[in-house]
């Protein structure tokens, strides 16, 4: 026998559709990281991550923030995306100014494609998780720069400036964060009362597009943001334009709330059921 070990040939044929995080760590798995990697291999795509910050927390509250530094931030950017690539890109908890600007100047260094950005800036359970000058600096950094932005009400009221009643008041919050810079905005109404939860998808080209369902009744909602935004991500990373991608992303959140109303995780708010139906790896052609 040879002591020369013989070379494989391999054909490479496929690729995965790729998917980058870059957000902060939950150490309870229900939100952040580990949410979006949940969410985007249950769907059926490669997910990556560049984590902003470490924090300890579980499903009572957030007991303490680490930011990384934005140099090992953009060490972590430009390795996967240098080698490895990304479809697209969803973007969460950016608690500081020097961070927001590493990833704008990541998204223009790399051209990155289809960025999700969800403005995270209020836990669910009411712990801050950015400094107020980021939000300003956000706003004019990361709006232009993405392809959709989805904040929630809570965030929305903090970006306008004013608290959101009601339907009216979304579509003119929404209107204003196009005039800020924004793409397009999927405003979150589910901190609104009422048997239904209505959404709405405004564009800069197009009318205003609401989705509404019943609301599922659960305490289990920790990370339900940080789900849907990583879950448009892997949409678009399967070739879904925006409008199908956020219906989709909307359906699987709404079953992964269903699927997980009935388990207790930890004593507070606990997650969702991520891997409700998950999806065998897709393979797309080789570019």
């Amino acid at each position: 026998m040879s002591k020369h070990k013989q070379s494989v040939q391999y054909s490479h044929r496929f690729e995965y559709p790729r998917v980058l995080s870059i957000a902060g760590s939950d150490s309870g798995g229900g939100a952040g990281i580990q949410a979006d990697l949940k969410t985007i291999g249950a769907l059926g795509c490669y997910g990556m991550t560049a984590i902003t910050a470490l924090t300890a927390q579980n499903t009572l509250g957030v007991r303490s923030i680490h930011g990384v530094p934005p140099q090992m931030l953009r060490d972590q950017i430009d390795a996967v995306i240098e080698d490895i690539g990304a479809h697209a890109v969803k973007i969460g908890m950016l608690h500081a100014p020097e961070i927001v600007l590493t990833v704008a100047q990541a998204i223009d260094r790399h051209a990155l494609p289809q960025v999700v950005l969800d403005p995270v800036m209020v836990a669910t359970s009411g712990a801050v998780l950015i400094d107020n000058p980021a939000i300003t600096i956000l706003v004019r950094e990361l709006f232009p720069r993405a392809l959709l932005v989805t904040p929630n009400l809570d965030e929305a009221s903090l970006l306008v400036g004013r608290l959101l009643h009601n339907e009216r008041d979304m579509e003119v919050a929404a209107q204003e964060m196009l005039e800020m810079g924004a793409h397009a905005v999927l405003l979150k109404g589910g901190h609104l009362s009422g048997d239904m939860v209505c959404d709405l998808l405004l564009t800069k080209n197009g009318a205003a597009h609401w989705m509404r369902a019943p609301r599922i009744h659960t305490g289990n909602t920790h990370g339900t943001g940080c789900t849907l935004s990583s879950a448009i991500a892997a949409y678009l990373a399967l070739g879904a334009g925006l409008c199908e991608a956020v219906e989709a992303a909307r359906s699987y959140v709404r079953a992964a709330l269903a699927a997980g109303a009935a388990v207790r995780t930890g004593a507070g708010g606990g997650p969702l059921n991520h891997s409700h139906a998950p999806l065998n790896m897709q393979l797309q052609p080789l570019r």
